[in-house]
């Protein structure tokens, strides 16, 4: 089940996860959000895959939590979901490699929270993103977390006061997209992406994404004396002193790892 319902492709050094539950319009029910999880955590020990892209079949990226799991249950059952969906979350932030969402049609609650925690979104014309929790008196206060970290506070408030859909166009210049293409170039805008993204030093895209992610938790003058940390002991490693050698010489650079 956990193989029909989120499968995974190795596309050369692209690791493509697939939310497919049309039935289901691939809500992040407990089984799917299990099946997600143990599919990251594949992609994360295989030392073959430099980016992850998470895509979804059918018109729904996701609609969100399963509802029929989020009634006449016990606060035990509950905390159970909302835990696992925080792990996934946590776990493609954390992932070593970047991830890269391919959205078509709408993503909403934690479909649009799921968006909003990868590292880079390619969305269609026509997708969509609302946290329309509120309206069923139940507001997106996890959903939150991710999108308030994605786009300005202000237009998080707006989209989860009043659960209103903005458009492709909308997320991008909010900032929760990066790129709009039409539907039939997506698939391949998204693969184009991430095969330039793969091209570079895998051990260097870790260390930059957690780097990033962690500088993100710091006031400016504590994160601007991390980063030199960081970008001091990325100088000593064989791949800064690969990367520029081959700048300086004019051809493409053999990465160590």
């Amino acid at each position: 089940m956990t193989q029909e319902l989120v499968p995974r492709q190795r596309i050369g050094d692209i690791s493509v996860i697939t939310l497919d539950n049309l039935r289901r319009r691939n809500a992040l029910s407990h089984e799917v959000l299990s099946a997600l999880k143990a599919r990251l955590d594949e992609a994360r020990d295989d030392t073959g895959v430099h980016v992850v892209v998470l895509r979804a079949e059918g018109p729904a990226f996701s609609s969100g939590h399963d509802l029929t799991e989020l009634i006449e249950g016990d606060r035990e059952a509950y905390a159970e979901i909302f835990d696992l969906c925080t792990e996934v979350m946590e776990t493609i932030r954390l992932l070593p490699q970047p991830v890269i969402a391919q959205v078509r049609g709408l993503a909403t609650a934690a479909g649009c929270q799921l968006v909003a925690t990868c590292d880079m979104v390619i969305a269609s014309e026509e997708a969509s993103f609302a946290t329309p929790g509120v309206q069923i008196g139940l507001f997106c206060t996890t959903p939150g977390v991710a999108l308030a970290r994605a786009v300005p506070p202000k237009k998080a408030m707006e989209m989860l006061l009043t659960g209103t859909p903005i458009s492709a166009r909308d997320a991008l210049a909010s900032g929760l997209v990066n790129r709009v293409v039409p539907v039939d170039d997506l698939e391949e805008e998204t693969m184009s992406l991430a095969r330039r993204v793969a091209s570079y030093s895998p051990s260097v895209m870790a260390l930059g994404k957690a780097a990033f992610y962690k500088q993100l938790t710091m006031d400016r003058p504590e994160a601007y004396r991390f980063a030199e940390r960081v970008m001091v002991g990325s100088l000593m490693s064989p791949n800064a002193s690969e990367g520029i050698g081959a700048f300086l010489e004019k051809r493409d650079a053999k990465w160590v790892s």
